[in-house]
């Protein structure tokens, strides 16, 4: 018996001020209801744990300490149908097993906690979600005085809705330190993710200390020369907390990158399982290989030279199939990566092999007439199918990005679609992670106005957006749907070169996307998220992520009723919304329609006389054309009227839905209020 999607808040207590602001869990348990009443913890409070229990027992004792001082003795209890009165008991004993595997229930009365789960992630995950209950200065790394660290009762029955809830981080284009991958993976656990896709290898940067060919570290880690990567390059976006910051992975030599030995490899998949989190590497082959072939050309068709600093060669960056010694060569590098790694995943990239080179290779031809290969596609299927095999005799399963369907999929492979392939693979009995480029990119940007957003890859990735994705494909019947093992949010770092502008991507996009993970998808609710969201966002901040935040204030709407196909005046009355003299920063955005809409240029009125304009050709629909407008108004004149004027039309047709926005960016003190 599944436990119901819904969230329920007790009717009865509503007077209280806890039913006033319900609990804010993030993602939304299945089942939670409202008591009345608080729990309260004092200085000697206990936590009772039974034997299996006592890790995750010490881990909350930790959390709690930080903040609250109190030293939260942690006990160990033989009996535990009974919790003792004035404390908290962690214990998987009598759990219902309709919990499944990562399950928990929590129960807060007045004068006990328990958290019950049939495993210690369960446990865990029952954890995370005690502390949101908790005010947000729970997360504080200091002693906050004068708090009453109180909880509301709740019931919580609680389990996820897919077992793949994942984050992959690019560490190739720029390097992030041990401790600071540690502190990803916390914040990932603060989710209830459970999987971390570490990509380790790439064209940019080779990351992983491999014994037996001791060059990949010593020459495919680093760069010398990259406009991307160099000191001063870019400026600092106009925003609030700024995410921009200098390049921080320069060594003592003045060379860009760094790589893990295998004692750190060690270290960071210990650190990851203590929080129940799945780490899977991922060796790029046969493509994205520059770094490696820098390192060692002999495995290439051509024989380099290869330059990591500029990518260039990066069209010949591709292990030649036709070479034995190349197979060779990458059976060597999984040989020391397996034994790193316990996860039943090793993923192999796949994406985006640049065939060109085989097709002018004396033993890549070779290759295909020998195997009797139709063509070079069929030449990387039947790389993969290879590697499969390998991985496979090692009680791995290899897991690679959509184009390992090309040329015809191998065996027991798991697909990671991110541009398409994974209804079919899944149709076809193969398991699936959802990745999409246009939902869960999150080196897109937050906003049409990239002068106030950080440098991206490009493409534009709202909040709303990575909310509304439903990770199972449309059309899949539920015998299928079921090779759905789920979802995982994707971090390229191409322009990300410091932890600062990584929080800045990553948060809150990624609550939204661990909701679509864990949440029935009937609990979902934009509107009930938002509200739970702007408590999370305290708890990241008392975190120290530099999280964007949203500095938009909504102007209004357009719809169908008010666009012809010829240029016309749209009007909105923004009186309450003028804060005073300085730049307005007006993006009008499509959300939905037949047609886009065409905008000559904005201007502001005041009193029907126009005080700001910016003229030029945009629009906005699927896709868009600077449809940002700078205002600039030179002086604030109170008791006045102002309207937001757009001259726009239809493109094609009137089908149009929008909404309008804008950012005061700042004051240009060109004049004063009236």
């Amino acid at each position: 018996m599944k436990l119901k999607a819904i969230v329920i808040i007790s009717l009865l207590f509503v007077a209280t001020a806890w039913a006033a602001n319900p609990p804010a869990v993030i993602p939304a348990p299945q089942k939670m209801e409202l008591r009345a009443g608080q729990f309260h913890f004092a200085p000697d409070t206990r936590i009772y744990v039974d034997s299996a229990s006592r890790e995750t027992g010490e881990f909350l004792a930790g959390k709690l300490r930080l903040s609250t001082g109190y030293k939260f003795k942690v006990v160990t209890k033989s009996s535990t149908q009974v919790p003792i009165a004035d404390g908290l008991l962690l214990t998987t004993k009598s759990a219902s097993t309709n919990l499944g595997p990562e399950g928990y229930e929590l129960t807060v009365a007045t004068n006990s906690v328990v958290i019950r789960a049939p495993t210690q992630a369960g446990l865990f995950y029952g954890v995370q979600s005690l502390l949101q209950l908790l005010p947000p200065e729970i997360f504080s790394s200091n002693v906050v005085s004068g708090m009453d660290w109180k909880l509301p009762c709740v019931q919580i029955e609680d389990q996820p809705r897919f077992k793949w809830r994942g984050l992959m981080l690019d560490v190739s284009r720029h390097f992030f330190t041990k401790d600071e991958v540690k502190r990803l993976l916390d914040l990932m656990a603060s989710q209830k993710l459970n999987t971390f896709h570490w990509h380790l290898v790439d064209d940019q940067g080779w990351r992983i200390e491999i014994k037996k060919y001791p060059k990949l570290t010593e020459v495919g880690a680093w760069r010398t020369n990259s406009s991307l990567i160099r000191p001063g390059h870019g400026t600092p976006p106009v925003t609030a907390h700024p995410a921009w910051a200098e390049p921080t992975a320069f060594g003592p030599d003045g060379r860009y990158g760094g790589f893990y030995t295998q004692d750190d490899i060690r270290e960071v998949v210990a650190y990851a399982a203590a929080r129940h989190i799945t780490v899977i590497p991922e060796i790029e082959m046969p493509g994205h290989s520059v770094a490696a072939l820098s390192a060692y050309p002999q495995f290439s068709c051509t024989g380099g030279p290869f330059n990591t600093d500029t990518g260039a060669g990066v069209l010949r960056g591709i292990y030649c199939a036709g070479n034995e010694q190349s197979f060779a060569f990458v059976e060597d590098v999984l040989s020391e990566v397996i034994p790193l790694f316990p996860a039943k995943y090793i993923h192999i990239g796949g994406d985006e092999v640049q065939k060109d080179i085989w097709q002018k290779c004396p033993k890549c031809q070779a290759r295909i007439k020998a195997e009797g290969l139709k063509d070079e596609e069929e030449l990387q299927s039947y790389f993969i199918r290879r590697i499969e095999k390998f991985l496979n005799a090692h009680n791995r399963t290899m897991i690679g990005w959509s184009e390992i369907l090309q040329g015809g999929l191998a065996q027991n492979a798991v697909v990671m679609d991110w541009i398409g392939g994974g209804k079919e693979a899944a149709n076809s009995g193969h398991d699936v992670v959802m990745t999409p480029q246009s939902h869960y990119y999150f080196d897109h940007y937050q906003s049409l106005d990239l002068t106030l957003e950080p440098r991206g890859i490009g493409g534009y990735l709202p909040l709303k957006k990575v909310a509304a994705f439903e990770p199972v494909p449309d059309g899949l019947d539920a015998q299928h749907a079921a090779h759905v093992l789920g979802a995982q949010a994707n971090l390229w770092t191409e322009y990300i070169a410091s932890r600062q502008h990584l929080d800045y991507m990553i948060f809150p996009r990624l609550c939204a996307m661990a909701e679509a993970v864990w949440s029935p998808k009937d609990a979902r609710n934009e509107t009930d998220f938002q509200r739970r969201l702007a408590v999370e966002n305290s708890r990241l901040e008392q975190l120290g992520v530099n999280f964007r935040r949203d500095l938009s204030v909504p102007i209004g709407e357009w719809s169908p009723s008010q666009i012809t196909t010829q240029t016309a005046a749209l009007d909105w009355d923004v009186t309450s919304k003028i804060i005073g003299a300085g730049e307005y920063h007006v993006t009008l955005e499509y959300s939905h329609g037949n047609h886009g809409l065409s905008i000559a240029s904005v201007a502001l009125l005041e009193d029907g006389r126009e005080v700001a304009r910016d003229t030029h050709a945009g629009f906005t629909g699927v896709e868009w054309k600077k449809p940002v407008y700078i205002l600039d108004l030179p002086a604030f004149k109170p008791g006045a009227k102002y309207t937001l004027q757009a001259s726009a039309s239809g493109d094609g047709g009137t089908d149009s839905f929008g909404n309008v926005s804008w950012v005061f960016v700042a004051d240009t003190a060109k004049g004063k209020s009236e």
